[in-house]
Formats: C-alpha cells, sequence, structure tokens
C-alpha cells in the first residue's frame, strides 16, 4: 500500500521548490526626491506548471509592511509598485512575495507563496 501512496505524497514536491525565479529589475541606488516614494520592479518565473496565474498577488514587504504591486503595463510577468522611505534615511531592506494558488490533484485550487531574496535600496542626496 505504502509504494502506491508514497508518489501521490510526493507529487506536491514536483510542483514546488526551486521552480520560481525572481529579477530584481530595481536600480540599487535612487537620487532622493521630494514626496518619497520610491519605484521597484521585479519580474517573477515559474516552471511550476500548476501555478494558477491568474491568483497572483505580488506585495513588497518592508519590514512588517506588505505594499501591493501591480502589473507593469504590455507585460506579463513584471510587477511594480511605490515604496515610502522616510525622509533622512538612506537605505531600506526589502523583498517580494508572491502569494498565489497551484491545482492539486483531486483537490481545489490551493494556497502557496515564494519569498524573494532580500534587497538594499540606497537612496542618495
Amino acid at each position: 500500500m505504502l509504494k502506491k501512496t508514497l508518489p501521490l505524497l510526493l507529487l506536491p514536491l514536483l510542483f514546488t521548490g526551486c521552480a520560481t525565479t525572481f529579477s530584481n529589475l530595481t536600480p540599487k541606488t535612487q537620487p532622493r526626491n521630494a514626496n518619497h516614494l520610491y519605484p521597484v520592479e521585479v519580474a517573477f518565473n515559474s516552471r511550476q506548471q500548476s501555478l494558477r496565474w491568474e491568483t497572483i498577488q505580488p506585495f513588497v514587504n518592508m519590514g512588517t509592511e506588505f505594499y501591493p504591486m501591480r502589473p507593469t503595463l504590455l507585460m506579463t510577468n513584471r510587477w511594480e509598485a511605490l515604496v515610502p522611505v522616510p525622509a533622512g534615511q538612506n537605505a531600506v531592506q526589502y523583498r517580494y512575495k508572491f502569494e498565489f494558488k497551484y491545482n492539486a490533484v483531486g483537490l481545489p485550487p490551493q494556497p502557496d507563496s515564494a519569498l524573494s531574496p532580500q534587497y538594499t535600496l540606497r537612496i542618495a542626496d
């Protein structure tokens, strides 16, 4: 019995893991501006065939705050957002979080997420 069910139990591992990649398209340094909002942009790619692309909800995570991202015009796998950097602060750390659903065998779509490495945005005076 175990030999028959073990492959089914391991099936979700085939759809997760290193199947996703993040490409941070944000410059490492940006000039300080008057409104203290700075653009960030990321490309998200996945080989996970069960991923339901229409369910993706991307965020920029800074500390305990999550800022929603919007799709970049004319692109299918890029998202952008404006993030606040307080006046007088010269750098912030951030990462991207993508929440989505994937198709699971014999189950309704299941929630999952992917978290990017941490990046640093420097603000130049």
